[in-house]
C-alpha cells in the first residue's frame, strides 16, 4: 500500500521567447494557420512544458532531458536524470512543473525503469532544476508489481487545482491487470507531491485497494489535461484495435477495460462483445479506427479566438492533429487537421503565448508552434 500530505495550487508562467523557422499555412474550418519550427534534431521527445523564464524542456524518450532557451535546441542535456530504461515503449515520458515551481524549482519525471529477475515498471521521481542539472532527486512513486513486457507504461501527469499530482499506469500490456486494484497497473494514481495517497481518495477506506488508486480499467493512458472551466482532468487512451477513447477521470470510476471496449484484439479475435455495462463508466468520445492519440490540450489562447474552449488530440497512426469542439461533456465538431504533414505527433500543450504547440515522434522529432497565417 501507498500511505499521505497536502498542498496549495499555484503558479504563473511568462510569455515564451522563440526564434521559429516558418512553415507551410494549413487550412481549417474556423481558421487558417502555420506551423514555425522551434526545435528539430531531437531523438522521440515525449513531453514539453513551459518554464517561467520563457525557455522549454522536452523530454526525450532515450532518457535525455533538454531544455529549448531562446529558441535554440541546447546541445547539453540536462544531468542528473534518474536511471531508468529505454525499450520497447518505456523510457523517458512525461515531465510536469511543481504548481510552486517559480518558488521552489520542483519538477517531476515519470519513466521506466528496470531491475533484472524482476521486469519493468513505470516510475516517478521529484527533483529540482537547478541551471542545467537535476538536484535532490528522489523516486516517489513506483508502480507494483513489475511486468515482463515493454509495453503500456502510460506515463502522462497532470496536477489538478488542489495541486494532487495525477500519474496515468497502463495495463503493461496484460489486459486483466486493469480489473485487479490491488495491482497498479491498469489506472490513474492521485498523490501528493511527496508522492503519498492525496487526501480522500476513493478507496482509502478499503484495505483490497491499493490506496494512491482514483480510477481503475484504464488501458494505457496518453494524454491528460485539466479543463479550464471545471478544473476536472480529461484523458484518452489507446483502445486495440479500435476503441480509442476520452474520458473524465472522475474518482473511483471503472472505465471497463478490457470488460467493455469499442476495439478487438490485434489478431481479430474478440476482447469481448459489449461496448457498455453496469458499472462501467462509457467514454464521453471513442475512435473506431483508431488513431493512436497522444498528447492533448485545450485551446485556451488569444490568438485563435475562434478555437476557444476546443479540445485538441495528437494523433501518432494516423499521423494528425484532432480538434474537437466541445458543449459540456458533448463533442459537436470533429475536425482533422495537419494530415498532409506527414508525421506523428506525440505532445499537444497550450503555451503561455496563446499558440499551440506540438511535438513529432521521430528520430528528428520536432517542436512546432501553430499561429495564425498572416
Amino acid at each position: 500500500m501507498h500511505t499521505c500530505k497536502h498542498l496549495i495550487f499555484g503558479i504563473s508562467l511568462v510569455l515564451v521567447s522563440v526564434t521559429a523557422i516558418a512553415e507551410q499555412t494549413f487550412s481549417s474550418d474556423k481558421a487558417d494557420f502555420r506551423l514555425d519550427t522551434v526545435a528539430e534534431g531531437l531523438d522521440h521527445p515525449w513531453s514539453l512544458v513551459f518554464l517561467p523564464d520563457g525557455s522549454q524542456l522536452v523530454t526525450e524518450r532515450e532518457g535525455r532531458l533538454r531544455r529549448i532557451q531562446d529558441g535554440e535546441l541546447q546541445q547539453e542535456p540536462v544531468s542528473g536524470v534518474p536511471e531508468l530504461e529505454a525499450s520497447g515503449q518505456g523510457g523517458l515520458l512525461d515531465v510536469i512543473l511543481h504548481p510552486q515551481f517559480e518558488d521552489n524549482q520542483t519538477l517531476f519525471l515519470s519513466y521506466s525503469h528496470k531491475v533484472s529477475r524482476e521486469g519493468m515498471t513505470t516510475r516517478v521521481a521529484r527533483a529540482k532544476l537547478d541551471g542545467n542539472q537535476l538536484s535532490d532527486v528522489e523516486m516517489i512513486f513506483e508502480a507494483l508489481p513489475r511486468g515482463t513486457t515493454g509495453r503500456h507504461f502510460a506515463g502522462r501527469m497532470e496536477f489538478d487545482r488542489d495541486g494532487n499530482l495525477y500519474v496515468a499506469v497502463g495495463d503493461r500490456g496484460e489486459m486483466d491487470r486493469a480489473q485487479a486494484t490491488d495491482d497498479d497497473a491498469g489506472g490513474v494514481h492521485r498523490l501528493t507531491t511527496d508522492g503519498e495517497p492525496a487526501p480522500g481518495n476513493p478507496f482509502s477506506d478499503d484495505s483490497s485497494v491499493n490506496d494512491t488508486f482514483f480510477t481503475y480499467g484504464n488501458r494505457n493512458i496518453q494524454g491528460m489535461t485539466i479543463h479550464p472551466e471545471t478544473g476536472e482532468i480529461w484523458s484518452h487512451e489507446h483502445g486495440p484495435r479500435g476503441g480509442d477513447e476520452i474520458n473524465i477521470i472522475r474518482a473511483g470510476n471503472n472505465y471497463g477495460w478490457p470488460d467493455v471496449t469499442y476495439g478487438i484484439d490485434y489478431s481479430g479475435a474478440t476482447i469481448s462483445d459489449k461496448t457498455t455495462m453496469e458499472g462501467v463508466t462509457d467514454p464521453l468520445h471513442y475512435w473506431d479506427p483508431s488513431i493512436a492519440p497522444s498528447g492533448m490540450a485545450f485551446y485556451t489562447g488569444d490568438e485563435f479566438p475562434e478555437w476557444q474552449g476546443d479540445l485538441f488530440v495528437g494523433a501518432l497512426k494516423m499521423q494528425k492533429l484532432v480538434r474537437l469542439s466541445l458543449e459540456n461533456e458533448d463533442v459537436r465538431e470533429e475536425e482533422d487537421l495537419l494530415e498532409g504533414l506527414g508525421e506523428r505527433i506525440r505532445d499537444v500543450r497550450m503555451g503561455p503565448d496563446g499558440a499551440m504547440w506540438l511535438l513529432t515522434d521521430q528520430s528528428n522529432g520536432k517542436v512546432y508552434r501553430m499561429v495564425p497565417a498572416e
